[in-house]
């Protein structure tokens, strides 16, 4: 699958009437799994990216090459459509011109571009935002610096949560008149609030972190939510079971006892090892 078609299956997600839960990815491993479980759409999200290539939280010290060469990776190992949080853009304007084209490059299907303040300012503890002029720009850059046109640009607030619904609304509204193909909302709290966000725009809609109360998927879709990212599960999940194994090693539990194992079908099936015993066999002459 090329670049071009994961790119058109996003935009295809997003022109429905469904809301979807992505599979959060982070590494090969990861979103041929998701794509094997039948996922239609990945989320790289830049916690799950700090942690998989970093082992830091999520406080912007990933740099724009680190994230690009892990979704190249990604791209390699599966034909998922895969939106990536590429975050504030690495910098200003002229930088998020640089985020687009190697996450581009990279095999991206989608990326947003936020308007929170990153790093963080000297002295402030609570998260800030960029001014809606600045956003703007940045926005206007993201689009002239895509290549295909097919490539998915999201516009990103976090205003709901940071300032209010009412300034979210401004700067989607704002992205929206800039051109973007979808827009992103994190630290919406209400069912209230998010109808007030759907009344007042009319693109597809990404949503981040929505509440136990808001996690029903007829209203969400409703809502013109496309997608809505539940956290990343996955490399919780996956810490939790090589801390696990690790220590159950260290404390002398023999290979053949550890619990929660992938067993050799699975291991040989994400790794396509049949089909590289394969090319083996079609390329050097090898037996199968």
């Amino acid at each position: 699958m090329t670049f071009r078609t994961r790119r058109e299956a996003l935009r295809a997600i997003l022109s429905g009437s469904q809301c979807l839960r992505p599979g959060s990815v982070y590494d090969a491993m990861s979103v041929r799994i998701a794509e094997d479980l039948g996922f239609e759409v990945g989320m790289f999200g830049g916690s799950a990216a700090s942690l998989a290539v970093l082992g830091d939280p999520d406080i912007a010290l990933i740099t724009l090459s680190e994230l690009a060469e892990q979704m190249r990776r990604m791209s390699r190992a599966a034909a998922l459509p895969v939106l990536v949080d590429a975050d504030h853009g690495y910098g200003n304007a002229l930088n998020v011109r640089r985020t687009v084209q190697e996450l581009e490059m990279a095999g991206a299907a989608g990326l947003t571009i936020e308007d929170t303040l990153l790093p963080a300012a000297f002295g402030e503890a609570r998260p800030q935002l960029i001014s809606l002029e600045e956003g703007l720009g940045k926005i206007r850059a993201a689009l002239e610096a895509r290549r295909d046109s097919a490539l998915v640009i999201v516009g990103r607030t976090a205003a709901a949560a940071v300032t209010s619904v009412d300034d979210a609304i401004a700067r989607a509204t704002g992205f929206e008149a800039a051109g973007v193909d979808a827009l992103m909302f994190t630290g919406v709290k209400s069912r209230a609030d998010l109808e007030r966000i759907a009344a007042a725009t009319t693109l597809p809609i990404v949503l981040g972190g929505p509440t136990e109360a808001m996690t029903d998927w007829d209203f969400l879709g409703l809502q013109r939510v496309r997608i809505a990212v539940q956290g990343h599960a996955p490399i919780a999940a996956a810490t939790q079971a090589v801390f696990a194994t690790l220590k159950a090693i260290r404390e002398g539990v023999a290979p053949k006892d550890l619990p929660n194992l992938a067993s050799a079908d699975l291991m040989d099936w994400v790794s396509r090892s049949a089909l590289v015993k394969q090319r083996g066999a079609d390329f050097l002459g090898l037996k199968k």
